[in-house]
């Protein structure tokens, strides 16, 4: 087969045929290989709150408190590093390398002997996570047939709260000095993530790099075999493929990387409104969240009288909660369309949690039904929440979407990190409801505009192809170069 430098015009139908793909054991494989990443991070997140370290290093708590600040500023670096890597070097290598600078931050960590010890290492997993997410979404979205790619997207990013919730429940047992020494309980927990990724990597060594990727980047030939080979293990399965028409072939010419100027044209003249859709997105999912999760067990302690020790026991229906909503609600973004569902959740979770404020202002709720009203808010919200990350992902060039993820998430993320210190100050002493009450509906104002900023800006991507969606920077235009070659079936 011959090979395509990166000055040839290639006339090539591997998007058309990647999408065609039913599903099949190679997309488990995937899903399973790369989705890990939320797991992980939710089990991390989980850990740090829970401060089984706190009296091993004598930390105030202050400086407990600024160790998950180190670790989101770590995610945030993280993020806008890997993420023009993942562009320039490819999905793969950044997926491998993102993993593994998680597992040596995380497992160091766990060997920490002094506060400034364990900053450094919590800023090292932030930095793997946070690479984790442009690498991820990227490599998800360019191999996941465009009929599923929605649902797979905002379930995988669902699953964040199973993590949460596995090292909410490991923290019971790990941090109760009855089972384990209270020097080693947490020190374990910080060895689980790393024990999972170890795993984890063995398989990721098996999922190749995007042929899109490939495909725009110099590479056909091999993007070609990839294709190839990935047709060949679905038809191993008993699977007939029907050959693709050559009316989908699209046409590109690999180019330089992106520089930051023709990055800004991207976002800022090519599509303003998809750059204030997914900033809009991701800010207003991000302040919901980190206003309630970072503050409910104050909430719960302040207003209702739960103990500490009783308070994590209502995180559990929480995070159920959040984990079912992806769950349940993902395929409803590929048929009944991102639009309608991204307003619908954003606009649902706001409206229960004003519901909810009003209730609270009434002192008619006690904690089990105020934590039955977050786990309905929540539903949605975290429907809405990876529908964010899907969007990022899926409404900009394949050409710099490791940037886009990176840059919008990182938007997120700060916008998200004053939530908390907002909300905190609101609860005070827990004597005077009114400002939480307020809080509150500021907090469901703010998403149910996000979901009409979305009902009028958002991009209809259901099962469409991510080149229908986006054109690459790299497409030609096919009147310019008709005898370009054409490469697959």
């Amino acid at each position: 087969m011959p090979d395509f430098s990166s000055t040839d015009v290639v006339r090539s139908l591997i998007p058309a045929r990647m999408d065609r793909l039913p599903w099949a054991r190679f997309h488990w494989m995937v899903v399973v290989g790369l989705g890990v990443s939320w797991i992980l991070d939710g089990l991390e997140i989980q850990l740090v709150a829970s401060a089984g370290f706190q009296k091993t290093l004598g930390m105030s708590t202050p400086e407990v408190a600024f160790t998950g600040t180190v670790y989101l500023i770590g995610q945030v670096v993280g993020a806008l590093t890997f993420g023009r890597l993942t562009d320039s070097w490819g999905r793969k290598k950044l997926f491998i390398i993102t993993l593994a600078v998680y597992l040596i931050g995380s497992g160091v960590a766990g060997l920490a002997t002094s506060i400034w010890f364990l900053y450094v290492f919590r800023f090292v997993a932030g930095l793997g996570i946070g690479g984790e997410y442009t690498a991820i979404n990227s490599a998800i979205d360019e191999l996941i047939p465009a009929h599923y790619r929605g649902r797979v997207d905002i379930a995988i990013n669902g699953t964040y709260w199973a993590g949460a919730g596995l090292g909410a429940f490991a923290s019971l047992w790990l941090l109760d000095p009855a089972y384990v020494d209270v020097n080693w309980g947490w020190r374990i927990g910080f060895f689980i993530g790393p024990v999972l990724g170890l795993m984890i990597i063995q398989l990721r060594r098996h999922i190749p790099e995007s042929p899109r990727w490939m495909l725009t980047h110099g590479h056909a030939a091999e993007a070609e075999r990839i294709v190839e080979e990935t047709e060949a293990s679905v038809r191993a399965q008993g699977i007939d493929l029907e050959p693709v028409p050559d009316s989908r072939a699209i046409l590109v010419q690999a180019r330089e990387n992106v520089s930051l100027k023709q990055l800004a044209r991207v976002f800022f003249k090519d599509y303003p409104t998809r750059t204030v859709l997914g900033i809009t997105m991701m800010v207003t999912q991000s302040f919901l969240y980190n206003a309630i999760f970072f503050t409910y067990a104050l909430v719960l302690q302040n207003f209702y009288g739960t103990t500490p020790s009783s308070t994590q026991y209502y995180f559990f229906p929480f995070a159920i909660g959040n984990l079912l909503g992806p769950l349940l609600l993902g395929h409803l973004f590929d048929t009944l369309g991102r639009r309608r569902m991204i307003f619908l959740t954003y606009s649902l979770a706001g409206a229960v949690l004003a519901v909810s404020a009003f209730l609270f202002h009434a002192d008619m709720l006690t904690a089990t039904t105020q934590t039955l009203l977050w786990c309905v808010a929540f539903f949605f919200a975290s429907a809405a929440a990876s529908a964010a990350y899907l969007t990022v992902s899926e409404i900009f060039p394949l050409e710099v979407r490791g940037q886009a993820i990176s840059y919008f998430f990182a938007v997120g993320q700060m916008a998200g990190a004053i939530a908390p210190a907002i909300y905190g100050l609101l609860i005070g002493d827990g004597t005077e409801r009114t400002p939480l009450f307020y809080g509150y509906l500021v907090g469901a104002a703010i998403m149910i505009a996000g979901g009409i900023v979305a009902l009028i800006y958002g991009v209809d991507a259901e099962r469409k192809s991510l080149e229908d969606v986006a054109r690459p920077l790299s497409h030609v235009d096919v009147q310019t170069e008709p005898d370009a070659r054409l490469v697959g079936k």
